[in-house]
């Protein structure tokens, strides 16, 4: 059965919960797609003054639901739709969003888990969470935008070690790379989260949204790391051929390997 994006809110906080409980809240096609409607009409709603992004049963989101993959994958106009309409529509929409997000993460974070988090203002985890992104082991990179977005949040070394080593990183570990804000206990993560959402659906709802979209502009016009000229081309460059792998052997190789259940021969 395919998974969804539940919605509902009450009391001027929204729940945003990622269902795929089979595969651990994979995200699916259809899922990126329900996550962009869901957060375009958080955005249009004047009563909401927080939202609370989980995932259902236990983990958060272990990454995209590679089981579709061999549907589109391996075409790169097909890939390029994927990864630049359905992800990034649904992380934009986030990313777009004025009113607060908080992250409750728990289990797997995972591929597209973190790229989902680092959308969120104020992320608090387990401290039996697990992150990563090690998809070099499914034979494919980070779509450019996607890896952007996760080094700016967690930042470059994790970011390099996550894409170039497959590094599983602790709630501990992301705390102190400043990609969370607070770790706890199992048994006290979803009353700690409720009564943050409490505290800033407390606040004003204008001042918040403000907030926001200053933070924003502040990180839009934050430099990039080389911002000659020659970068600048050569990251143009890279956009647009970012998805001429999807027919590499390497590229097939790694996605059949996982879904026929053996080591990859790349």
């Amino acid at each position: 059965m395919g998974g969804s994006i539940q919605f509902e809110k009450m009391a001027g906080v929204g729940q945003v919960t990622i269902c795929h409980a089979s595969r651990f809240n994979a995200m699916s096609r259809a899922m990126w797609r329900e996550l962009r409607k869901v957060f375009d009409s958080v955005q249009s709603s004047a009563d909401l003054r927080c939202v609370v992004i989980a995932g259902d049963g236990g983990n958060f989101c272990s990454g995209g639901d590679i089981s579709e993959y061999t549907d589109f994958r391996f075409h790169e106009s097909s890939l390029r739709d994927f990864h630049e309409n359905d992800v990034w529509g649904g992380l934009q929409a986030m990313l777009n969003c004025d009113v607060p997000i908080l992250a409750r993460i728990e289990g797997n974070c995972m591929g597209a888990g973190v790229e989902i988090a680092s959308c969120c203002d104020i992320r608090l985890a387990s401290d039996t969470a697990k992150f990563g992104a090690p998809i070099a082991k499914l034979g494919f990179p980070m779509a450019p935008r996607e890896a952007e977005l996760v080094a700016r949040e967690a930042g470059l070394v994790t970011a390099r070690r996550m894409l170039l080593e497959a590094a599983i990183f602790s709630a501990t570990d992301m705390k102190a790379a400043g990609f969370l804000s607070q770790v706890l206990a199992p048994g006290n993560l979803a009353t700690e989260t409720q009564a943050t959402a409490s505290r800033i659906a407390a606040l004003a709802p204008q001042a918040a949204r403000l907030n926001k979209q200053t933070l924003r502009a502040i990180i839009g016009s934050t430099p990039p790391i080389d911002s000659s000229a020659l970068a600048t081309d050569l990251t143009a460059n890279h956009v647009a051929n970012a998805y001429a792998y999807a027919d590499s052997a390497e590229h097939r190789e790694g996605i059949l390997a996982f879904l026929q259940k053996r080591k990859p021969a790349f």
